[in-house]
C-alpha cells in the first residue's frame, strides 16, 4: 500500500511542478531537489571511509550508532543514481552550452549531450560502487581500501561539480566549488545521521564524556570549514571585482539570498558556541538547522541559472515532494538486498 501511495504522490507533485514552473523551471527545481537526495549517500561516503581507517578509535569513542546511521544513508545511493537519470536528461534544457557553438575543439567533444550523460552515468556508477563497498560494517582498519576511495571520491566529486553544477551558470570561475559542494554534502549527511542514529549509552567512570559532544564536534568542524570556503570565495570575487562573477552573486542575492546567508552564519556561529555547553538536545537542534541550510543551498546554487533572482517558489517545494516520494518508491526495491541492518536501541 505504501509504494503505490508514493508513486501517486510523486507523479502528482511532479505534474504540479511542471504546471507551476514550466519545463525549465521544473527541471531546475528537480535538479536541486535531487542534489539534496544525492547529498545523503555521497556525503556520508567519505565520513564512513575515514571512520573505517580509524575503526578502533571510532568504536572506543562511541561512534558505532553514528556509523550505522551513515550506512543507512549510503543505502539510498542506488535509488538516487537511478532517479538521477531522468533528472539529468531533463536538465539538459538548463545548460547554456546546449545552444552555443563550442569555443575550442575540446569543448566540441566535452560539451555535448551524449558525452555529458555518459560522464554523469560514470560518476553515479562509481559512487554507487563505493557505497556498496563501504556499506557493510568493518572489522579492521583497511588503509589499502580507504586511501584510494577518498582520492576517487574527491576526483569524481570535483568533476561532478564542474559538469553538473558549475556549467549551469559559467559566470563563476571558482576552483573551490567542488570542494565546497562536497563539504556541504558531508555536513548535510552527518547532520541527518545525527537525527537518525540512536543515542549511545552514556559512559561511566572518570573518562565519561559530555553527552552529545562526540557528535557535535565533527558537525562544528564541517560547518566551520563550509562557512570559511563560502567566505573565502565571496572575498576573492569582491576583491577582484570581476563583472561576470559579481553578476553570479547578484543573481543569488535579494532578500531570500541574504536571509540564507544570515541564517548560515547564525547556524555556524551557534554551532561553535554550542561546544562550550554541549548536549544532546542542542546537537540535534543544530543538526536539523544544518540540514535546512544545506538543502536550501542546493536551490541557491541551481535555480538562479533560469531565474532573475533566487527565491523559493512553489515548484521547488513540489519538486522536493516528488523526489522524496519517488526515492521512497525506489529505495525498498533496490536496496533490500544490501542495505545494512538497522540497529536496535541500546537499553
Amino acid at each position: 500500500m505504501r509504494l503505490p501511495l508514493f508513486a501517486l504522490l510523486g507523479a502528482g507533485a511532479l505534474a504540479l511542478a511542471l504546471y507551476a514552473g514550466g519545463s525549465r523551471g521544473a527541471a531546475a527545481s528537480c535538479l536541486a531537489a535531487w542534489l539534496v537526495l544525492l547529498a545523503l549517500p555521497v556525503g556520508a561516503l567519505p565520513i564512513t571511509v575515514v571512520a573505517e581507517r580509524f575503526g578502533k578509535k571510532v568504536r572506543e569513542r562511541g561512534g558505532v550508532e553514528m556509523l550505522a546511521g551513515l550506512r543507512r544513508l549510503m543505502a539510498l545511493m542506488p535509488a538516487a543514481a537511478l532517479l538521477g537519470v531522468p533528472v539529468l536528461v531533463a536538465s539538459l534544457l538548463l545548460y547554456p552550452w546546449m545552444n552555443e557553438p563550442p569555443r575550442t575543439p575540446l569543448a566540441a567533444l566535452w560539451f555535448t549531450a551524449p558525452f555529458f550523460l555518459v560522464r554523469a552515468a560514470l560518476y553515479l556508477a562509481v559512487w554507487t560502487w563505493l557505497c556498496l563497498r563501504f556499506a557493510r560494517p568493518f572489522e579492521a582498519p583497511g588503509e589499502g581500501r580507504t586511501v584510494p576511495a577518498v582520492a576517487l571520491h574527491a576526483l569524481i566529486g570535483t568533476l561532478f561539480a564542474i559538469d553538473v553544477v558549475a556549467a549551469l551558470d559559467p559566470r563563476l570561475d571558482s576552483a573551490l566549488l567542488g570542494l565546497l559542494l562536497m563539504t556541504a554534502w558531508s555536513g548535510l549527511a552527518f547532520a541527518a545521521a545525527i537525527l537518525l542514529a540512536w543515542e549511545e549509552p552514556e559512559p561511566i567512570g572518570r573518562g565519561r564524556a559530555v553527552p552529545g559532544r562526540g557528535r557535535l564536534i565533527p558537525l562544528v568542524v564541517l560547518l566551520g570549514l563550509w562557512a570559511y570556503m563560502h567566505f573565502l570565495q565571496a572575498l576573492i570575487v569582491w576583491s577582484a571585482n570581476l563583472p561576470a562573477e559579481v553578476a553570479w552573486y547578484s543573481a543569488r542575492g535579494g532578500w531570500t539570498g541574504r536571509s540564507l546567508a544570515i541564517a548560515s552564519g547564525v547556524v555556524a556561529s551557534l554551532a561553535g558556541l554550542a561546544t562550550l555547553r554541549p548536549g544532546r538536545v542542542i546537537t540535534r537542534a543544530l543538526a536539523a538547522a544544518a540540514i535546512a541550510v544545506h538543502a536550501v543551498e542546493m536551490f541557491w546554487l541551481v535555480t538562479p541559472s533560469v531565474r532573475d533572482r533566487f527565491a523559493i517558489r512553489p515548484a521547488d517545494v513540489l519538486a522536493c515532494v516528488a523526489v522524496a516520494c519517488l526515492a521512497g518508491l525506489l529505495h525498498p526495491l533496490l536496496a533490500r538486498r544490501w542495505a545494512p541492518p538497522r540497529r536496535r536501541k541500546a537499553r
